[in-house]
């Protein structure tokens, strides 16, 4: 027997999907495959499915979460390209958290929350 996996994607609600669609090009990802009602949307080995479906609860409490090398380098496209200013969505700068990942916020159109990060070394007194 073989429980050897290969990949998994989330379906990714969207409500304008052509917005939906734009933003996600300007924030990094390249559209690899798309109909009237589905996308599979890639950056390097990560990728989802944004699909034309809505539903308010749903895309509020939608959550996907990436891990890139340099998430200094993905932030400063964030703001290279307003992207905040141009969707009208949410976007807060990298921290350093306290699980050992430094990550910014950004919200889609939608109000789906992303969360990008970059894995860091814990500090010797949170290594409990």
């Amino acid at each position: 027997m073989n429980f050897e996996t290969v990949e998994i994607k989330a379906f990714v609600p969207a409500r304008d999907f052509a917005l939906s669609k734009a933003f996600y090009t300007d924030l990094g990802f390249e559209v690899a495959y798309s109909s009237d009602d589905l996308a599979y949307l890639k950056a390097g080995e990560c990728s989802f499915l944004l699909q034309a479906f809505y539903v308010k609860e749903h895309a509020e409490n939608f959550m996907m979460h990436m891990l890139v090398t340099d998430v200094d380098a993905w932030w400063q496209r964030v703001e290279a390209s307003a992207l905040a200013e141009k969707y009208g969505v949410r976007a807060l700068p990298p921290e350093d958290r306290p699980w050992a990942i430094r990550d910014f916020v950004i919200t889609d159109p939608t109000g789906v929350l992303w969360r990008i990060g970059t894995n860091i070394d814990r500090a010797p007194e949170d290594a409990r």
